[in-house]
């Protein structure tokens, strides 16, 4: 701002001023005027803090690009992994429909071996009915003796126990044999000297297995150290 002197209708002098954000000074009758240099600073200021505002969205631009590319990857990724699931899935439906229709192809492989192993034996046992008959007819009629009619009983027997072998039956001979747990019951316990604790003194019932399963086991008496030994002894010695 330039300030000047203005004459008055008195002949005297006097100062106008006029301010714009700046500072007058009067020295000597003369007034001029000096610029505020308070504002420069605060124009800096003003400019760092838009730069400063600018930078983050500058670089927010720099970067977008590469986390647009990132998220594409992403995406892409994730549609592989969808695909790739979808197809395990249907692989799944697939095998889980090939298990059922196994299970059930066996099932019916086992029924139709159940019954095919059942009318063979079944074949095999008719002949052994053949001959009980015609061994009852024979002693009903009176046509056969005592002895004779023993011995066609004992050859069917054997007969019927031929039959049941060749199917894998065996039997379980527990006589004078350890107690075995595994095939033996033992019903009682006998007090004997004549054999070792723990034998089989007699087999009640027989026990047999089929094809090496058991499935009765033999029903047997087991032997125990008598009571009255154990005193014997003591008072010998």
């Amino acid at each position: 701002m330039i300030s000047g002197n203005k004459k008055q209708p008195n002949g005297g002098t006097a100062m106008t001023e006029r301010k714009d954000n700046n500072n007058t000074v009067n020295a000597g009758g003369e007034s001029f005027s000096v610029q505020n240099q308070e504002q420069k600073p605060n124009a800096n200021v003003n400019q760092q803090k838009e730069t400063a505002n600018i930078m983050p969205d500058q670089q927010k631009a720099d970067n977008q690009p590469e986390s647009v590319q990132i998220a594409r990857d992403e995406l892409e990724n994730i549609k592989s992994k969808a695909a790739k699931a979808d197809e395990y899935y249907d692989r799944l439906l697939r095998v889980s429909a090939d298990f059922d229709n196994y299970k059930k192809r066996m099932a019916r492989e086992k029924e139709e071996t159940i019954r095919q192993a059942n009318e063979s034996l079944i074949q095999k046992l008719l002949p052994v009915l053949d001959n009980f008959e015609a061994a009852l007819n024979a002693a009903n009629n009176g046509n056969v003796s005592l002895d004779n009619f023993k011995t066609g009983v004992a050859m069917i027997y054997q007969q019927l126990k031929n039959v049941l072998a060749e199917f894998g039956l065996k039997e379980i001979n527990a006589a004078n044999s350890k107690f075995d747990p595994s095939i033996h019951e033992a019903l009682s316990q006998l007090e004997t000297n004549e054999t070792e604790e723990g034998n089989v003194v007699a087999q009640i019932r027989k026990g047999y297995t089929l094809n090496s399963k058991l499935i009765r086991p033999a029903s047997v008496v087991v032997a125990k150290k008598p009571k009255n030994s154990d005193d014997n002894q003591s008072s010998s010695q």
